[in-house]
């Protein structure tokens, strides 16, 4: 269904928005002890590079099943904002672009959405990054590693999202809610990547098969592929955009290191390539596509289900 003029604000853009939104949020809620394993292994460089299941298991084991959801809640408030923030200017960009749309042309329209939302939404994910660490070392120096207890410092404990943006952005100026900024401005080609291959393999399965609608098991394999592809590619800024987030890399000096490529060399130099680098990579890898393929199975589903029932209206 398309409304009568092209148009930035419209009512069908504000429905793939709130599909978008929404669905993320569902599929990150089903998959979110998968969230905590890679956020603890990229932030506790005490921790060993075991298995997601291994780590699980520790964690439950160590500090109860809780911890493995710490910090859901802000997440879950920031991805909502994020990907309303996402769908609604790719798909209001698409309705604004004259001719047949290609891959160039969502990949361009990826980046932009992607930059609107990091530059829009940023402080939130740090303040939930916060959020999600608080009280850790307290639970490990309980569990006998003082060494995390010493490296970060104890946390404050925040009443909420927006108590966590105001608190930092008093206490240690705007531009800490902006950390992590500029690796997050080059993650936009993650969902850029990830977007333009689940755009071009529905075009691609769409064409093999005109007028019959995809599956859900395509749309679920079409999302999980070009997450998996757009994680591997961008994971080493990730892990840099996590330690930001988190106030900087604690150096040998005590210091905290804030440039990317120091961070990369410290976590390159510490751990190599599987314990450093790419730490965390397994349970990231399970999350991001999973949730990557939930989401667009309800963001789908979502979308369809008001436009019909809008359709259904109308006559």
């Amino acid at each position: 269904m398309a409304d009568s003029k092209p148009s930035l604000f419209s009512y069908s853009t504000l429905v793939h928005a709130i599909a978008g939104a929404t669905g993320s949020s569902v599929a990150m809620s089903l998959t979110y002890p998968l969230d905590t394993v890679r956020t603890r292994l990229q932030l506790e460089e005490g921790r060993r590079a075991d298995s997601t299941l291994a780590v699980l298991a520790q964690l439950v084991s160590q500090e109860g099943v809780p911890t493995l959801y710490r910090g859901m809640g802000p997440v879950l408030e920031s991805l909502f904002c994020s990907n309303f923030v996402y769908f609604y200017t790719f798909h209001g960009l698409k309705r604004l672009v004259v001719g047949e749309h290609s891959a160039p042309k969502d990949l361009l329209m990826a980046m932009t959405a992607g930059c609107i939302n990091v530059l829009l939404t940023n402080p939130l994910w740090v303040a939930n990054t916060r959020m999600k660490m608080e009280g850790v070392a307290e639970l490990r120096s309980r569990a006998g590693d003082k060494r995390e207890s010493q490296e970060r410092p104890q946390s404050r404990r925040y009443t909420s999202l927006l108590d966590a943006v105001r608190r930092i952005g008093c206490e240690e100026g705007t531009a800490a809610l902006y950390n992590g900024l500029v690796p997050s401005l080059l993650l936009t080609s993650n969902p850029a990547v990830h977007f333009v291959a689940y755009e071009a393999s529905k075009r691609y399965l769409e064409r093999l098969h005109p007028g019959v609608p995809l599956s859900v098991t395509q749309v679920f394999l079409c999302g999980a592929a070009a997450k998996a592809l757009a994680t591997l590619v961008t994971y080493p800024l990730q892990a840099v955009q996590a330690q930001l987030r988190a106030g900087g890399m604690v150096r040998s000096d005590g210091r905290r290191e804030l440039r990317i490529l120091r961070i990369l060399a410290l976590l390159f130099r510490r751990g190599g390539l599987a314990g450093g680098v790419y730490k965390g990579l397994e349970a990231k890898m399970l999350q991001t596509v999973l949730t990557a393929a939930l989401m667009f199975v309800l963001y789908e589903k979502i979308a369809q289900f008001v436009f019909l029932l809008l359709l259904g209206r109308r006559r």
